[in-house]
């Protein structure tokens, strides 16, 4: 297999990559913890009060120097079958339902400051990792002046459907790509992908704005803000132990119609291919009530879920939540014994970002 075709399956590595896994890893909890917490402009007792527990919870991420969220589904397979639907050649296959059951993707990152004090020097390591029944399909970490990968390259061909390239057909020479294949930490030097990226991308001025931009995540959360405040009501659902639970609930078609209402202005501010639903897609939208759940466990947000099953017709029975669960971070140091790859030798490529290995999953 010559270089190029190694090359096309790894993926590009780029500057920009890294600074949406900062952004991500930075703000993903915060957003999805303030999504319905912020409740100021509700009308009763009851929604202020809540409202404003859920406020110092997601505030008290925040003043953590360690964090990690792990989003996943806490379904059972035929659950997961009996949502999507379909029969025969068209039903979710068995083997998928367990792996999508079962799965979950970790965010982690450690600071030297609290994490809403911290600047980009004062972090001290970051990681991402994609777990499924057996094991870890991928982990990514950046710690110090690399960039660590590994991905299970047999599991994903399993589950994607490609074949696996064997690091015996690659040319000699390419040790490192070849330890990439295996499943094995490799690295690659960051200094290497900014002299790669010099004057293109995220680095350049010119390109400043989209979500990344502070200005336009206020603006953004501004408008998340000002629909949640007009379209959600909340209520306490008791404690048990050091867990209080908070329930939010809304119609899923007002909340999602408010929101891209008050979006609407922001159009151009977002990043490019950032679209928006039509009038019929949101008209199409499912006009039922749904209820998010948070609980909130010794004063800080420790978990948010929410039933997909609750939007789907006619699944009555089925129960998929989705579940976003907050914590300390993790092992996220520089693994032991990696293997420096070269830019050049992966033709440009991280398998971890790769989109024909991970863009189906």
């Amino acid at each position: 297999m010559p270089p190029t075709a190694a090359g096309s399956l790894i993926g590009p590595l780029r500057e920009s990559d890294i600074s949406a896994i900062r952004t991500t890893t930075l703000t993903a909890a915060g957003c999805a913890a303030l999504l319905l917490a912020t409740t100021s402009a509700c009308g009763t007792v009851e929604n202020l009060t809540a409202g404003q527990r859920l406020d110092k919870a997601a505030d008290r991420l925040g003043e953590q120097k360690s964090l990690s969220f792990e989003l996943g589904l806490d379904a059972k397979p035929d659950a997961l079958m009996e949502l999507a639907g379909g029969q025969g050649d068209e039903a979710m296959p068995p083997t998928i339902a367990k792996t999508f059951a079962g799965a979950h993707v970790t965010f982690s990152v450690r600071s030297k400051k609290p994490l809403s004090e911290s600047g980009e020097k004062d972090f001290v390591g970051m990681g991402m990792k994609v777990s499924v029944p057996g094991g870890t399909l991928a982990e990514y970490r950046l710690a110090g002046d690399f960039v660590y990968f590994r991905l299970d390259m047999q599991k994903t061909s399993e589950l994607m459907g490609f074949p696996v390239p064997s690091p015996k057909d690659l040319p000699k020479g390419e040790e490192g790509l070849a330890k990439a294949l295996e499943g094995e930490w490799v690295k690659v030097d960051l200094s290497d992908v900014r002299k790669n990226t010099s004057g293109k991308g995220s680095n350049d001025p010119k390109d400043s704005g989209g979500l990344d931009d502070e200005k336009t995540q206020r603006k953004v959360l501004k408008a998340l803000r000002g629909a949640i405040a007009d379209d959600v009501t909340l209520r306490s659902a008791g404690t048990e132990g050091s867990t209080e639970r908070i329930v939010a609930k809304a119609s899923f078609r007002e909340l999602l119609t408010d929101l891209f209402d008050k979006l609407g202005p922001l159009k151009d501010e977002l990043p490019p291919g950032a679209g928006f639903p039509t009038a019929k897609d949101l008209k199409d939208a499912p006009a039922k009530k749904v209820a998010v759940d948070f609980s909130i466990t010794n004063g800080a947000l420790s978990k948010v879920s929410f039933d997909l099953a609750a939007l789907a017709d006619g699944k009555k029975g089925a129960k998929v939540p989705l579940v976003l669960k907050f914590g300390k971070a993790g092992d996220i140091s520089a693994p032991s014994g990696a293997t420096e790859v070269p830019l050049g030798e992966l033709a440009g490529g991280n398998p971890f970002m790769s989109g024909a290995a991970m863009g189906g999953f």
